[in-house]
C-alpha cells in the first residue's frame, strides 16, 4: 500500500471456527467480513452512521491475500484512509496476527449518498475534517 494514507482504527477480531472453509483456514469472504468489522466500528466511533438520510456505500472493494489465517488466531484489521473527494474517500486495511504476520491488505472506495436518492452527496464537514487532519 503505496499511496497517501491516514490511520484511523483498529479491532481485535478472533477467528471463529465457523470462519474455515474445508482448507482448514479462513474463507476468502470472512476477509471482507473483517474489514466491514472494523470499518463499521470505526465509522460508530465518529456517529457517521447517524447522519441524518445519508451514509456511506461502498464502490469498489478489493483483498490481496497474502497468507492463508490459520485457526485458532487473533487477529488485528486496521484502516486507514487515503485524501478525500467531494463525496468519496479511499479506505485500505491490513490483517495481522498477534505473532505479527501479515495475512492480508485490501482497500474499498467509500462514496457518501443520500438515502432517499441513491445518490452521492457532500462528505460532511467532521467526517472530512477527521479524513483530512
Amino acid at each position: 500500500m503505496s499511496e497517501q494514507r491516514k490511520f484511523l482504527a483498529s479491532a481485535k477480531v478472533p477467528v471463529r471456527w465457523a470462519d474455515l472453509d474445508a482448507n482448514g483456514h479462513v474463507n476468502n469472504a470472512k476477509y471482507f467480513t473483517y474489514f466491514e468489522q472494523a470499518r463499521i466500528a470505526w465509522l460508530e466511533s465518529q456517529n457517521a452512521q447517524n447522519a441524518a438520510g445519508q451514509g456511506p456505500v461502498i464502490a469498489q472493494t478489493g483483498c490481496s491475500f497474502l497468507l492463508p489465517i490459520p485457526y485458532p488466531e487473533t487477529l488485528e484489521i486496521s484502516v486507514f484512509a487515503g485524501p478525500p473527494g467531494r463525496s468519496s474517500f479511499p479506505t485500505f486495511y491490513e490483517i495481522v496476527g498477534v505473532a505479527g504476520s501479515k495475512y492480508a491488505e485490501g482497500q474499498a472506495i467509500m462514496v457518501w449518498v443520500d438515502r432517499t436518492t441513491g445518490k452521492s452527496c457532500p462528505i460532511p464537514a467532521t467526517l472530512r475534517k477527521t479524513l483530512e487532519s
